[in-house]
């Protein structure tokens, strides 16, 4: 071969299947985005619709079980509690007395949700149908153990006032057991407690479910 020959130039001719490949890619591309709106947004959808108008109850909360359910969170009680009893099928929790299995429609009016994770205390769904005494819970949360010998629940004393002498109109002073606080000791619930006690009140899911307001769930 000459030294000066002229060196072959490159080949491309594979010019049209590199288009193929790109246009391959792009439609590939655009299933697989197709495919996860599909199954993570209009599926959901769909399986839920029938819940989307919710049943009579439950009832908006009142400005005071909102202010409620902010203490609630502020003192991470969405840590050790939980907001959705299971079917009966996936655990004991209508045995226990939380109640029936939770819908879609319960949590109408719940922003955020407060479904929880973990049970290191009890599920509070139904609380107020379990423990419908204002007093109880007053008490409860100034001194869980003056209640429950065993519990692990923290006490929040900070959510009330300790003082002697009378109590000021308009004041909620807790009703404790004997021997909690030295004699002619008042405990007054601040507003916060009241509030949190308000909102635990409020959880009571004990009316009926209709179809409506299943989406192939509990009846």
């Amino acid at each position: 071969m000459s030294a000066n020959a002229t060196p072959p130039r490159p080949d491309h001719g594979d010019g049209g299947q590199h288009g193929v490949d790109i246009t391959r890619l792009i439609a590939g591309a655009v299933v697989i985005v197709v495919f996860s709106m599909v199954a993570l947004v209009a599926l959901p959808y769909w399986l839920t619709a029938p819940a989307a108008e919710a049943p009579a109850f439950p009832k908006p909360y009142s400005a005071q079980q909102l202010a409620g359910r902010q203490v609630y969170i502020a003192n991470g009680c969405v840590y050790c509690h939980s907001q959705q009893p299971r079917d009966p099928s996936l655990g004991p929790d209508q045995a226990r007395g939380w109640g029936r299995p939770s819908v879609p429609g319960d949590y109408r009016y719940d922003t955020p949700h407060l479904l929880g994770t973990m049970r290191t205390g009890p599920d509070l769904f139904n609380i107020a149908v379990r423990q419908p005494s204002r007093d109880w819970h007053l008490g409860h949360l100034y001194q869980p153990r003056a209640y429950l010998a065993g519990s692990i629940m923290p006490a929040y004393p900070y959510l009330f006032e300790t003082r002697r002498g009378l109590a000021q109109p308009g004041e909620v002073v807790v009703s404790l057991p004997q021997g909690i606080v030295e004699p002619g000791v008042r405990v007054v619930a601040k507003p916060e407690a009241v509030a949190l006690v308000e909102y635990l009140l409020s959880l009571d899911h004990s009316y009926p479910v209709t179809g409506t307001a299943t989406a192939g769930g509990a009846r």
